[in-house]
Protein backbone atom coordinates (compact mmCIF):
# COMPACT_ATOMS: atom_id res chain seq x y z
CA UNK A 1 0.00 0.00 0.00
CA UNK A 2 2.83 2.53 0.59
CA UNK A 3 3.47 2.55 -3.02
CA UNK A 4 -0.20 3.78 -3.63
CA UNK A 5 -0.03 6.38 -0.82
CA UNK A 6 2.69 7.75 -2.14
CA UNK A 7 1.48 8.09 -6.27
CA UNK A 8 -2.10 9.05 -4.15
CA UNK A 9 0.02 12.13 -2.60
CA UNK A 10 1.55 12.83 -5.57
CA UNK A 11 -1.23 13.15 -7.48
CA UNK A 12 -2.58 15.55 -5.12
CA UNK A 13 0.30 17.41 -5.28
CA UNK A 14 -0.01 17.94 -8.91
CA UNK A 15 -3.60 18.58 -9.01
CA UNK A 16 -3.28 21.14 -5.76
CA UNK A 17 -0.46 22.99 -7.95
CA UNK A 18 -3.11 23.07 -10.90
CA UNK A 19 -6.16 24.39 -8.90
CA UNK A 20 -3.65 27.04 -6.86
CA UNK A 21 -2.43 28.35 -10.51
CA UNK A 22 -5.74 28.28 -11.84
CA UNK A 23 -6.93 30.64 -8.83
CA UNK A 24 -4.25 32.78 -9.10
CA UNK A 25 -4.45 33.13 -12.71
CA UNK A 26 -8.45 32.32 -13.89
CA UNK A 27 -10.28 32.98 -10.85
CA UNK A 28 -8.54 36.15 -9.20
CA UNK A 29 -10.76 38.60 -11.41
CA UNK A 30 -13.78 37.00 -10.83
CA UNK A 31 -13.33 35.92 -7.66
CA UNK A 32 -14.98 38.70 -4.49
CA UNK A 33 -12.07 39.08 -1.90
CA UNK A 34 -13.63 36.66 0.63
CA UNK A 35 -14.53 33.83 -2.09
CA UNK A 36 -10.60 34.26 -3.29
CA UNK A 37 -9.67 33.30 0.87
CA UNK A 38 -11.81 30.58 0.72
CA UNK A 39 -10.57 29.38 -2.20
CA UNK A 40 -7.16 30.26 -0.69
CA UNK A 41 -7.70 28.24 1.94
CA UNK A 42 -8.72 25.32 0.42
CA UNK A 43 -5.68 25.35 -1.88
CA UNK A 44 -3.80 25.40 1.69
CA UNK A 45 -5.17 22.27 3.59
CA UNK A 46 -5.18 20.34 0.06
CA UNK A 47 -1.45 20.71 -0.34
CA UNK A 48 -1.00 19.71 3.50
CA UNK A 49 -2.67 16.65 2.55
CA UNK A 50 -1.36 15.65 -0.18
CA UNK A 51 1.93 15.88 1.83
CA UNK A 52 0.22 14.20 4.62
CA UNK A 53 -0.53 11.43 2.06
CA UNK A 54 3.19 11.21 1.21
CA UNK A 55 4.25 10.93 4.90
CA UNK A 56 1.37 7.87 4.81
CA UNK A 57 3.26 6.51 2.23
CA UNK A 58 6.96 6.86 3.53
CA UNK A 59 6.22 5.84 7.11
CA UNK A 60 3.74 2.59 5.45
CA UNK A 61 7.44 1.47 3.97
CA UNK A 62 8.52 0.60 7.51
CA UNK A 63 4.85 0.02 9.14
CA UNK A 64 3.70 -2.37 6.47
CA UNK A 65 -0.08 -3.65 6.54
CA UNK A 66 -1.55 -1.14 9.38
CA UNK A 67 -5.03 -0.44 9.71
CA UNK A 68 -4.07 2.94 11.28
CA UNK A 69 -2.24 4.05 8.50
CA UNK A 70 -4.55 2.62 6.55
CA UNK A 71 -7.29 4.83 7.55
CA UNK A 72 -5.36 7.78 7.87
CA UNK A 73 -4.79 7.89 4.64
CA UNK A 74 -8.33 7.55 3.30
CA UNK A 75 -9.56 10.10 6.13
CA UNK A 76 -7.16 12.75 4.85
CA UNK A 77 -8.63 11.53 0.92
CA UNK A 78 -12.07 12.17 2.42
CA UNK A 79 -10.78 15.44 4.12
CA UNK A 80 -9.86 16.74 0.81
CA UNK A 81 -12.88 15.86 -1.33
CA UNK A 82 -15.06 17.21 1.65
CA UNK A 83 -13.29 20.48 3.44
CA UNK A 84 -11.36 21.46 0.20
CA UNK A 85 -14.07 20.17 -1.80
CA UNK A 86 -16.57 22.37 -0.46
CA UNK A 87 -14.59 25.21 -0.34
CA UNK A 88 -13.51 25.10 -4.00
CA UNK A 89 -17.10 24.68 -4.49
CA UNK A 90 -18.38 27.49 -2.53
CA UNK A 91 -15.98 29.92 -3.62
CA UNK A 92 -16.49 29.52 -7.30
CA UNK A 93 -20.43 29.38 -7.07
CA UNK A 94 -21.47 31.14 -4.17
CA UNK A 95 -23.41 28.13 -2.69
CA UNK A 96 -23.34 28.49 0.74
CA UNK A 97 -25.28 25.63 2.25
CA UNK A 98 -21.80 23.61 0.88
CA UNK A 99 -20.30 25.29 3.69
CA UNK A 100 -22.03 23.04 5.74
CA UNK A 101 -19.88 19.90 4.55
CA UNK A 102 -16.44 21.67 5.38
CA UNK A 103 -16.92 20.48 9.23
CA UNK A 104 -16.62 16.60 8.46
CA UNK A 105 -13.90 17.27 6.26
CA UNK A 106 -11.95 19.27 9.08
CA UNK A 107 -13.57 16.27 11.24
CA UNK A 108 -11.45 13.75 8.85
CA UNK A 109 -8.34 15.67 8.53
CA UNK A 110 -8.10 15.80 12.43
CA UNK A 111 -8.62 11.77 12.97
CA UNK A 112 -6.13 11.05 10.07
CA UNK A 113 -3.90 12.82 11.66
CA UNK A 114 -4.65 10.64 15.02
CA UNK A 115 -5.00 7.40 13.82
CA UNK A 116 -1.52 8.05 12.01
CA UNK A 117 -0.06 9.16 15.23
CA UNK A 118 -1.80 6.07 16.87
CA UNK A 119 -0.08 3.93 13.86
CA UNK A 120 3.30 4.78 14.75
CA UNK A 121 2.89 4.60 18.47
CA UNK A 122 1.17 0.88 17.99
CA UNK A 123 3.86 0.09 15.41
CA UNK A 124 6.67 -2.74 16.89
CA UNK A 125 9.26 -0.94 14.37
Amino acid sequence: MAKFYLALGSINALLVIIIGAFGSHGLKAKLTVDNMAIYQTAVQYHFYHAVGLILVGLIAWHIPNSNYLRWSAWLMVMGIVLFCGSLYTLSITNIRWLGMITPFGGMAFILAWLFLSIGIIKSST
